[in-house]
């Protein structure tokens, strides 16, 4: 495993300044945001010269793309909008491979209009499975050429709220470019702290072979997002679990601010003897 980091921690004007800031910091991975370029995570295209750029910045600082962040809500109200990403990933599906990665993140989305991670009532219906199911076996096709494979997070606030709920998705689409994105962070509701290492423990059991991407977030027992360290994750069963389970990627940091980075790289080097010191590699 090597240490990663969000490259939307860092806010800068350029994102050149942003690999740069990120590197200085020790991770020599990352999951990219398209919005580091200044516009939206998920464009209605993405040109030949913004994936150079990419591709080459992140090289000049000896910084891997693990994993590309592929913001949307795929079970929106809204069906011209679920359509509109749908198109939308698709692009960023296109474009992966030429920016170093062939992953892209997703949210398995919630009913609420202006939230992709609030919780709604709608989220455990029949309906809403459906739609998730539609959209990703839609998006799948869509794709089937770039080879590229999408993490899905399971998130309390969304559709797929557990480990369970993953495997089912995972038995309902038979696909092997669909994976998952795992977080024990959110797998947890406020006041469930001292269940938290079953169920990570239960998380692995049920989905554990099918990790493609590992997330290092912590949050407190009342729900707040917190940097790796200060919070309730069971880092050492963490990461043994990842390592039984085979997991080579990164652990990437996420849910924190940049003055927080240090201090948060600094736990798992020094608490998780298991985090990485390893240089980069390539992608692709």
């Amino acid at each position: 495993m090597q240490l990663g980091i969000f490259a939307k921690t860092f806010i800068r004007p350029a994102v050149e300044e942003v690999f740069a800031a990120l590197a200085s910091h020790g991770p020599r991975q990352t999951q990219f945001n398209l919005s580091c370029l200044g516009g939206p995570s998920l464009p209605d295209t993405i040109t030949a010269e913004t994936t150079r750029r990419v591709r080459a910045t992140a090289s000049a600082h000896e910084v891997g793309i693990a994993a590309i962040s592929g913001t949307a809500n795929l079970i929106h109200p809204d069906p011209t909008r679920r359509q509109a990403d749908l198109r939308r990933l698709t692009v960023l599906a296109e474009r992966c491979a030429a920016m170093g990665t062939r992953i892209v993140t997703l949210s398995t989305g919630t009913r609420d209009r202006e939230n992709t991670w609030r919780r709604h009532p709608d989220n455990q219906t029949p309906e809403a499975w459906r739609d998730l199911v539609q959209a990703l076996e839609r998006l799948l096709t869509l794709t089937d050429a770039t080879g590229v494979t999408f993490a899905f997070e399971p998130e309390r606030e969304n559709v797929v709220n557990s480990a369970a709920r993953a495997r089912d998705l995972l038995r309902e689409i038979a696909s092997p470019r669909l994976g998952v994105l795992i977080d024990p962070a959110n797998l947890v509701d406020p006041g469930e702290a001292a269940r938290l290492p079953d169920i990570v423990r239960e998380a692995f059991s049920l989905i554990g072979e099918r990790i493609v991407l590992a997330h290092a977030k912590d949050r407190t027992d009342d729900g707040s997002v917190v940097a790796a360290g200060e919070g309730i994750v069971p880092w050492p069963l963490y990461v043994d679990l990842l390592s039984d389970a085979g997991y080579t990627g990164p652990l990437i940091l996420h849910g924190l601010a940049e003055d927080e980075v240090s201090s948060a790289v600094a736990f798992l080097r020094d608490a998780l003897p298991a985090a990485p010191h390893d240089p980069p590699r390539t992608a692709i």
